[in-house]
């Protein structure tokens, strides 16, 4: 039977801005792009590298730590943070309550977890992408594949970063600061991407992509995913559009 903890892990872009040195970061992906442009537009030969961070912390290395963190990270996501209570964590994931209390402390302190792990999952995904493949153009149009997959996938529920979000209110919450953090760390990578395609204005341009990814994975879920899917790839088509060496979405 399966059970939460024993599902394939995806980059989880929903089923989941500008932080140079976000916090908890480690060893990173490089993509090396061989051509940047000076002021005139003119190409030349300078060694850049986009830099995916990885995140440093490790896995649990507690088999029973690791499951209530895995189980945590479906029940949140799929039914909402709020609503799941510390006593159906603890039997789903089969531990016992000092088991639990061992390990986590409290629901709160689970719940930041459960955020660091979403984002490990798609850190991890992109430096692994940074590492296989040089061509940040190939990288972007991974990335708006990735998230007009996960959109169109059964079980989607939106962001999970924006959900767990809208659940804390207060923005000086452990969680919305974690949040943040995700965000801005997702902004810079679409930066520097953008940047080494050749967009004249690379930070607007991800912010507009970040924003664009926001709506489309909000109205995928609360209404119609093809519409949705649909508007996320002119947008990226746009902002591409405008690079100095246009690029195909």
């Amino acid at each position: 039977m399966t059970t939460p903890h024993s599902r394939r892990r995806t980059p989880e872009f929903g089923l989941c801005s500008r932080d140079r040195s976000p916090g908890g970061h480690g060893a990173a992906g490089t993509v090396r792009y061989p051509l940047a442009h000076d002021s005139s537009g003119e190409a030349k030969e300078q060694p850049v590298s986009i830099e995916i961070p990885r995140p440093s912390s490790a896995l649990p290395s507690a088999p029973a730590k690791l499951r209530i963190l895995e189980t945590a990270n479906q029940l949140f996501y799929g039914d909402g943070i709020r609503t799941v209570g510390v006593d159906r964590l603890i039997s789903a994931s089969s531990v016992t309550k000092a088991t639990f209390y061992k390990h986590y402390g409290s629901k709160d302190r689970l719940i930041t977890e459960y955020i660091d792990y979403r984002h490990r999952q798609v850190a991890e995904w992109l430096a692994d992408l940074a590492a296989a493949d040089d061509d940040p153009a190939r990288m972007l149009a991974a990335l708006q594949e990735a998230i007009t997959t996960a959109i169109s996938t059964p079980g989607f529920r939106g962001c999970p970063f924006i959900n767990a979000a809208a659940e804390f209110p207060d923005a000086a919450h452990p969680v919305r600061r974690a949040v943040e953090r995700h965000r801005e760390w997702y902004v810079d990578v679409l930066e520097q991407l953008l940047r080494r395609v050749g967009h004249p204005m690379s930070g607007e341009a991800a912010d507009d992509l970040m924003l664009a990814r926001d709506g489309a994975m909000t109205g995928g879920y609360a209404g119609d995913p093809i519409a949705s899917t649909t508007a996320l790839n002119r947008a990226f088509g746009r902002v591409l559009s405008e690079t100095r060496s246009p690029v195909s979405a």
